[in-house]
């Protein structure tokens, strides 16, 4: 009996941890300094980029054009910048009029990041998420356009 229920052990693992690394569908929504609503779970259909970021990070500033030139007029593509950096609501809209994006930006709480996503470990931080809502791609560090593009091709090859 004992043999019976270690067999079914070693045959339900292997099942057991595929699935637990299955990729997440992370879902949020959050307001935008528009203050419009960003919800994640109404961009389905097209590739997200979320990216982390703040005002003091250089190589995060060096890649905010890279990904608003992007998603400029794409309409299969999505991005909404994480402002992860403490930094009042004002501070924010004057370096924004410095450094403009084609893409909404909300601010989120450095104690209290969105839940959907790692804590960021370091920025810039982007996640790409497929058109079905699961975690394409985890980029640490800063993205160009070609990473992105490589990124699709990729997932897409994969199926996704």
């Amino acid at each position: 009996m004992k043999r019976i229920a270690i067999l079914f052990a070693l045959v339900l693992l292997p099942s057991a941890l595929f699935a637990a690394g299955a990729p997440a569908r992370p879902e949020f929504s959050i307001t935008t300094t528009d203050g419009k609503t960003f919800d994640l779970a109404a961009q389905r259909g097209k590739w997200v980029i979320v990216n982390f970021w703040a005002t003091w990070c250089s190589p995060c500033l060096k890649e905010m054009p890279d990904i608003s030139a992007f998603v400029a007029g794409r309409k299969d593509v999505a991005a909404i910048g994480l402002a992860y950096d403490e930094i009042d609501a004002k501070e924010l809209a004057a370096f924004l009029k410095k450094h403009p994006v084609d893409y909404p930006i909300a601010k989120v709480d450095v104690y209290d990041p969105p839940k959907a996503f790692e804590t960021p470990r370091g920025l810039p931080t982007t996640y790409l998420i497929a058109p079905d809502g699961t975690i394409a791609h985890h980029f640490v560090g800063p993205v160009t356009a070609l990473d992105l593009d490589k990124a699709i091709a990729a997932a897409k090859a994969r199926g996704g």
